[in-house]
């Protein structure tokens, strides 16, 4: 019997093996090397086209989007890098400034709306604010959704809820919103209106009666919306979204 050829055969397969494996890391970390490289050219580039474009990047917000972007697919912050080159372009700042502009905008209307704006009112209140010599400054969607990111350290107190169609909501009171309270807000922006009874309510989102009539009433109790009492069955009416249904009338 011949068994020396057989170890000697799993021996030479094993070292094979080896071999092959040592090659596949040696090619992983040149690719690797590689790669990180090129991401420090486009970073180099990056900073070139920033410092060129500075003053469009600050006046055009979507100039500005389309940057961030391009930040993004290599890594790059620009909104948390306070030091450094990224620091000179001061788009950290402008968006530390907008987040507390939105915080003030909302701390001001809570009292009518319970603490729920549409971005788009959240938009024309800012832009007003700011006055006559920053208008030449855009604020588009995409500032104020980057800029209530920044809310984020409040914990609760300060989310952006998306409503559907491209619309969004920006909920600055403690305490969270469910899935239940979304689905009528987006219900109620799809169908560009205000308000809704538990009987509609059931309807069209082929909800039980006890399901639809708590969700409308822990809304209520956070404040985000009204109710008229006067028929059967009681109409809940919502601040925050009087003028996405005035401005479709119009």
């Amino acid at each position: 019997m011949r068994r020396g050829v057989g170890l000697g055969a799993i021996q030479k397969h094993k070292l094979e093996q080896a071999k092959y494996t040592n090659i596949g890391n040696e090619i992983q970390e040149n690719q690797i090397e590689q790669m990180t490289k090129q991401l420090e050219v486009f970073r180099v580039h990056l900073e070139d086209f920033a410092t060129k474009h500075k003053n469009e990047i600050k006046k055009n917000g979507e100039f500005r989007r389309q940057f961030q972007d391009m930040c993004a697919t290599i890594g790059v912050d620009p909104l948390s890098s306070g030091k450094g080159f990224w620091s000179v372009l001061g788009i950290g700042d402008y968006y530390y400034e907008l987040a507390i502009q939105i915080v003030e905008v909302c701390l001001a209307t809570n009292t009518k709306n319970g603490g729920l704006i549409s971005l788009d009112e959240l938009r024309s209140k800012l832009i007003k604010a700011r006055g006559q010599s920053r208008l030449h400054q855009e604020i588009s969607k995409d500032d104020l959704l980057r800029a209530a990111q920044k809310l984020k350290i409040f914990g609760s107190g300060f989310s952006v809820v998306s409503v559907g169609n491209g619309q969004y909501m920006v909920h600055s009171v403690p305490g969270e919103l469910s899935m239940d309270h979304g689905a009528i807000l987006q219900l109620l922006s799809t169908k560009n209106q205000s308000f809704i009874s538990v009987k509609s309510l059931c309807s069209q989102l082929s909800w039980k009666e006890d399901r639809a009539k708590q969700a409308l009433e822990q809304m209520l109790d956070q404040g985000l919306s009204w109710v008229d009492l006067q028929d059967d069955d009681a109409v809940y009416y919502f601040p925050s979204l009087f003028t996405i249904a005035s401005s479709t009338d119009e």
